[in-house]
């Protein structure tokens, strides 16, 4: 098993029209987020299947993947990381825990984070200390920080909110949109599974968080308490 086998397997379902799409949705022009990010043009169900197929790799050559100048080669390789992780005992989580974290310069786009920082990142630290959350979320990376954001989706899945709400309120004014998302997409998540907690967050923050977090977090709130906290909104 080989990764120029595995690139060539995966440079063979590119898309040239869909990568170009690609290209548009995840912002890689000049001064966008994803700036200078390729594409082979691959629907992630497809590259999941190939995970199944090339489970068993070394993680030193899953680490080459990772490294790729093209996002579906790092989606791959994160991707069988999770797998990885998921098969795997203590010291092989530890591993991929590690190789994860350094190498967060790599995991720059939010698919690649949204798809594997709870699995890898929220799954090692569950039952441990959660400092390196709060390092990853006052780090100066966009993609450290939205990985420290999303981790928090594995406590949340097991009604544990806690980091995950003191990391929202030390997000609450983050100056990018990625942020601003996803806060609001896991205030959501807590909201479906405990609704108190998610108002009592709200209540406190809502008239200054900014607008995206804010409609993201209230979504699925019934009409009546989406307009009471868009009314308490005063500041963008």
């Amino acid at each position: 098993m080989s990764v120029g086998k595995i690139q060539k397997a995966l440079r063979a379902l590119g898309n040239p029209e869909y990568a170009v799409h690609s290209q548009r949705f995840f912002k890689t022009g000049k001064g966008e987020y994803g700036e200078g990010d390729r594409f082979l043009g691959i629907r992630v169900p497809a590259i999941r299947q190939q995970v199944r197929s090339y489970r068993g790799l070394p993680n030193a050559q899953t680490l080459k993947l990772l490294r790729s100048r093209w996002h579906e080669e790092r989606l791959f390789a994160l991707l069988l990381l999770v797998d990885s992780f998921n098969r795997g005992d203590n010291n092989d989580q530890r591993e991929i825990y590690r190789l994860y974290l350094a190498n967060t310069q790599y995991i720059n786009n939010w698919d690649l984070v949204d798809l594997s920082a709870h699995h890898i990142v929220g799954g090692w630290l569950a039952d441990k200390s959660r400092r390196p959350l709060y390092t990853l979320a006052a780090s100066t990376s966009l993609w450290e920080r939205r990985i420290a954001v999303i981790a928090t989706f594995f406590m949340i899945k097991r009604d544990d909110f806690e980091d995950a709400l003191e990391i929202a309120r030390r997000l609450q004014h983050d100056d990018h949109d990625l942020i601003h998302k996803a806060v609001g997409w896991m205030l959501r998540e807590i909201g479906k599974r405990d609704i108190a907690a998610e108002k009592t967050f709200l209540d406190a923050h809502a008239a200054t968080i900014p607008r995206t977090m804010l409609r993201y977090a209230i979504e699925r709130l019934p009409d009546v308490e989406r307009r009471k906290y868009m009314k308490m909104k005063t500041t963008d």
